[in-house]
């Protein structure tokens, strides 16, 4: 080690992270509160099924339990390429919700681990990385945000995969080569923006690095060996998952997004000051003391944001350090002006549609596919702590050059513009505790580090942590946004006493010819994704990406809490529908009357089957089995989704089918031998020949045999699966093939 540098005491600096992580974390971690919303409504129940799928011999790659199937293996909101909750499914047969948020803090504290290491190779202080950890792991979007998994978990992968790429470039390493394009590849299964601008981060800093070098042709030609071992670790990790879920992307309802549309999702100009005080606009309180852009006390801005979206704080010892690496020059020196660039980049492009160069964003690949500049506030958060933990390894080696006049002066007009702001928008009480405890939290900060000098050098990172971890405890503590009770989420426990859930257990019949499909409508937040934690099939769910054809047929929104959520198109008027029927819909299970949602329905059309303190349950009588052998097939009409069905159609007797039609027969019958999530096998009787209609959601990764032969599955009233069976007895075995598919599809097969 270079005689410059300071000793880094490796197990202090892990212990003193591990203690604030536990401290800062301790709420989720012991159980008195859980990361709510997403986190628990999207992604635990995903977690319940690929749990159970591995644990009960089953494969998790295909789900019958949402959208009258889905595709897990392309779906980037499924937990099968989630390291941390991939592991905790395979390791637990039935994942709590507190084992759950272990692994999500398990991950943020990897994430500060890679820090602190990274701080360690630079030959950096061992106060200023213990900082620079506390803030990436507790600030910003990783706090304020912590429901949304994925982005949390990619923000971590991308700073251990920063970390092993800098040791393989500086060490022409193979193995941290390889390391870091799996850490790379792991961060890119995430499949969101986050991920995709931490790639283009991780490109900038192999270009640093080379720019840095002394004789830049030698470094490049060094970093070779170890940027291709990485590139290949990397695709070996991400390649067919991204390019399925493209696949799927494709088939599927997003819609393109376009500059207006993504700009809608900026994050406003005044949304800077949380860097300084964290819960100015009231986003951690009740969402009526919220007033902050957007909300009706701010007034219109084209913005949609949540309320946790445009927090940026940090902490008031980082916020200064910034300040003063910024107004002393040394954010510029070469050993970090990488992250002082990107930090500006990341904050100009966070701005959108406020600064003038976001067009020129827009054209750089994979931009165009995320609607929300704002999200880049997580990688922000983690620039901002390498910074602020530079500027303290500055302070702690006596290289900072600051009396602390110039940011006491920032902060001041920074507290002065907040006032002015909270007067007119005549913002509520509550923004007015919340800047006294951002002034006396600035105050007290602001002492220490203007005490340094008094303080001894072995105690000083001490004291910063101490403070930072009081300042995080308090300003980004479990709010709303980030925390709630465990039992709000009971109902998607695989174990839970909930009534409804009992009560439907005993009402839904699996045999060989009926399958129950119910529609969960109405019940509030926990409940949309509900079926996959219990086994049941929903004609409904909780995602934002789901088949195109289904979403327009079905009138499938992504989300399904309320009532009014329920959307009805042409081809599914009413719950009394042929497509009701087809899908195999036999009980409604609503929040509210079954009338109130929909609204066209005839009184006593749907009998109410039972009624539990938190549900309507309605029977359909009419619901069609999973499989029937139908005689007729006829041409699915061109405008099925706009004009809806024939009028007077049969679906027992006639198929409406894509493709080439078949002369009329006599039919037959269907039987279910065996149900799994990627294989199916049913059996039909019949005496000519016909149609056998399986009432899942089509996709072309499915295929299909009989008598060994593998034979077409054709589109079936727009969405389900049909197969032309033999006369006689036959044996067909439907089994869900992605690689195979996906492969096919890009041949052009």
């Amino acid at each position: 080690m270079p005689e410059d540098r300071p000793p880094f005491p490796l197990t202090i600096a892990f212990g003193l992270f591990g203690l604030a992580w536990f401290v800062l974390a301790g709420p989720w971690l012991i159980g008195s509160v859980t990361i709510p919303w997403d986190g628990k409504a999207h992604w635990y129940p995903h977690l319940v099924f690929a749990s159970g799928a591995f644990h009960g011999g089953e494969s998790p790659a295909w789900t019958p339990n949402i959208f009258a199937g889905s595709p897990e293996i392309a779906d980037p909101q499924s937990v099968l390429f989630s390291v941390p909750l991939l592991l905790l499914a395979l390791l637990r047969p039935s994942p709590s919700l507190l084992a759950m948020d272990w692994a999500v803090f398990l991950m943020l504290l990897a994430g500060g681990a890679a820090v602190i290491m990274l701080f360690r190779d630079r030959g950096w202080h061992w106060g200023g990385a213990l900082v620079a950890a506390i803030a990436f792991a507790f600030g910003a979007a990783a706090s304020w945000r912590l429901q949304h998994l994925s982005q949390v978990f990619s923000l971590c992968w991308w700073m251990i995969s920063w970390w092993l790429l800098s040791r393989a470039l500086n060490r022409s390493s193979l193995v941290h080569g390889v390391l870091a394009g799996l850490a790379a590849g792991a961060m890119l299964l995430g499949r969101d923006q986050v991920a995709l601008l931490s790639a283009y981060l991780l490109a900038g800093v192999v270009l640093d690095h080379c720019l840095r070098a002394q004789h830049r042709g030698a470094a490049l030609r060094a970093s070779l060996p170890p940027l291709i071992a990485a590139g290949i670790a990397c695709l070996l990790v991400a390649a067919l998952p991204v390019v399925m879920s493209a696949l799927w992307g494709a088939e599927s309802n997003r819609v393109v997004i376009d500059l207006d549309g993504a700009g809608r999702g900026s994050l406003h100009p005044a949304h800077l000051l949380t860097v300084a005080i964290g819960n100015l606009y009231g986003a951690a309180g009740m969402l009526a003391n919220h007033w902050g852009p957007p909300s009706p006390t701010w007034g219109d801005t084209g913005l949609f944001l949540a309320r946790n979206m445009g927090v940026l704080y940090s902490g008031a010892i980082p916020f200064f350090l910034i300040l003063a690496t910024i107004c002393s020059g040394a954010a510029f020196r070469t050993e970090i002006r990488f992250v002082t660039a990107a930090l500006a980049l990341m904050l100009v492009y966070a701005l959108g549609w406020y600064t003038p160069v976001f067009q020129l964003f827009w054209h750089l690949p994979g931009i165009g596919l995320f609607r929300r500049p704002a999200d880049a506030v997580f990688v922000i958060g983690g620039l901002t702590a390498i910074l602020a933990g530079y500027g303290a390894h500055l302070l702690l080696t006596g290289k900072l050059a600051t009396r602390w006049i110039v940011e006491t002066g920032i902060a001041f007009l920074l507290v002065i513009l907040a006032m002015m702001l909270i007067l007119w928008k005549q913002a509520p009480m509550t923004a007015w505790v919340s800047l006294l405890i951002g002034i006396v939290t600035l105050v007290l900060s602001l002492a220490i580090l203007g005490a340094a000098r008094l303080v001894k050098p072995s105690l000083l990172p001490l004291a910063l942590a101490a403070v930072l971890v009081q300042d995080i405890a308090i300003t980004n503590a479990p709010s709303e946004s980030t925390a709630l009770p465990p039992q709000a989420y009971d109902v998607l426990q695989p174990e839970t006493a909930d009534p409804t859930v009992a009560l439907l257990k005993t009402r839904i019949v699996r045999n060989g010819e009926r399958r129950d499909r119910i529609e969960l409508i109405g019940l509030g937040y926990p409940w949309q994704n509900a079926a996959l934690s219990h086994g049941f099939e929903d004609t409904l769910g909780f995602n934002p990406v789901r088949s195109a054809a289904y979403a327009n047929l079905v009138g499938a929104e992504d989300i399904a809490a309320l009532p009014g959520q329920r959307r009805f198109p042409s081809a599914f008027p009413s719950y009394r529908s042929p497509l009701a029927d087809i899908l195999g819909l036999r009980f409604v299970v609503s929040g509210v009357p079954i009338e109130q949602v929909d609204k066209t329905l005839a009184p006593d059309a749907f009998p109410l089957v039972a009624r539990t303190p938190d549900a309507y349950i309605y029977e359909n009588t009419r619901a069609l089995p999973r499989a029937w052998v139908a005689p007729a097939t006829a041409p699915t009409p061109p405008d099925l989704a706009t004009a809806g069905f024939p009028a007077g159609l049969d679906p027992r007797d006639t198929v409406l089918i894509e493709g080439p039609v078949s002369p009329r027969r006599s039919g037959g019958t269907a039987r279910i031998v065996s149900y799994g999530n990627t294989e199916i096998v049913v059996e039909t009787q019949t005496a000519d020949g016909g149609t056998l209609v399986l009432a899942d959601a089509w996709h072309p990764w499915w295929r299909a045999r009989t008598g060994g032969a593998e034979v077409p599955i054709r589109r079936a009233y727009g969405l389900v699966r049909a197969v032309e069976v033999p006369a006689g007895r036959a044996t067909v075995r439907f089994t869900f093939e992605p690689v195979r598919g996906a492969l096919a599809q890009l041949s052009g097969r």
